[in-house]
């Protein structure tokens, strides 16, 4: 049994009329005759009756329309929904990112995506950037949101955002009242940091801020940026974070701009190829482009 005959008997059943059938279908009548006869045959039973001035159904035909119509409908559904998930139209997107992304591009990524993408379910979830690394590796994130990622074999980076670094210190410090700090100064000070395990790059990046001075002693590692403003916050060291994160405002830290404006970057991570996985990643590139025309606005 083809497929197309119960088509064809559908077509037929909702018009009783095969001349009027075919134009729908688009063929011409004979071959419709003899595909519906041939239905018929395999079946083993009269779908319909014809005369030469009517086409009714048999009651056989008319129980065979109850039950094949609801299938095909489904059918056509599935086969729809198939091809919009090929699009990245529908499905699930399982999407990685840092915690401080939550003060850059990403709501308005978010926003705009579920604007564009309605029947995409986004399942988010919070995780370091060496985290996503290893799950966008095995297949269990489509997308990440990374900090100063490390280059991988098997993961396409692309930058999506850049802004300063910030120097955050506890109310108090004796260098609160700068504008802005040199790396320098900050030579005999605490640190709370990322640990290398879990944001390797972005340690690096901190690190090399030092080359040629005393590297940071670092006292406490958290994986959180709140828990780090937290910790500075309780006057247990000064930390050098995204300067997004100030947005985050605790009356106890200060935020001061390091000298020589030196910048921390989001990279967009993907693995096997994902058409929604691209569409979040354009949404991230476009609400990185209208934040930094608002700022322009702003200026």
């Amino acid at each position: 049994m083809e497929l197309r005959h119960l088509h064809y008997f559908l077509v037929v059943a909702e018009h009783l009329h095969f001349g009027r059938a075919a134009e729908e279908l688009r063929m011409s009548q004979p071959p419709l005759t003899v595909a519906v006869k041939k239905l018929e045959q395999e079946l083993g039973v009269q779908l319909f009756d014809r005369t030469t001035r009517s086409v009714s159904l048999t009651p056989a035909g008319r129980m065979y329309l109850d039950r094949i119509k609801p299938l095909l409908s489904d059918l056509d559904k599935a086969n729809r929904e198939l091809t919009e998930a090929g699009l990245g139209l529908r499905g699930r997107l399982n999407v990685g990112f840092v915690s401080s992304a939550s003060y850059a591009t990403m709501p308005s990524a978010l926003r705009r995506f579920r604007e564009l993408r309605p029947n995409v379910e986004l399942v988010l979830n919070p995780l370091t950037t060496d985290e996503q690394i290893e799950k966008l590796l095995e297949g269990s994130l489509d997308l990440g949101i990374l900090r100063d990622p490390t280059r991988v074999p098997g993961i396409e980076l692309r930058e999506i955002h850049s802004e300063p670094l910030v120097v955050a210190l506890p109310a108090g410090h004796r260098l609160g009242n700068q504008d802005q700090i040199d790396a320098s100064e900050l030579a005999d000070e605490d640190f709370v940091l990322f640990p290398y395990k879990y944001m390797s790059g972005f340690y690096s990046l901190v690190h090399s801020l030092f080359d040629g001075h005393t590297p940071p002693r670092i006292v406490e590692r958290a994986i959180h940026q709140e828990t780090i403003l937290g910790l500075v916050a309780a006057g247990l060291g000064v930390s050098i974070l995204p300067a997004s994160v100030s947005r985050f405002q605790m009356p106890e830290v200060s935020f001061h701009p390091l000298s020589g404006k030196p910048k921390t970057r989001l990279y967009a991570g993907t693995g096997v190829e994902n058409p929604a996985a691209t569409a979040f990643q354009e949404c991230l590139l476009e609400a990185d482009l209208e934040g930094g025309q608002q700022l322009d606005r702003s200026v």
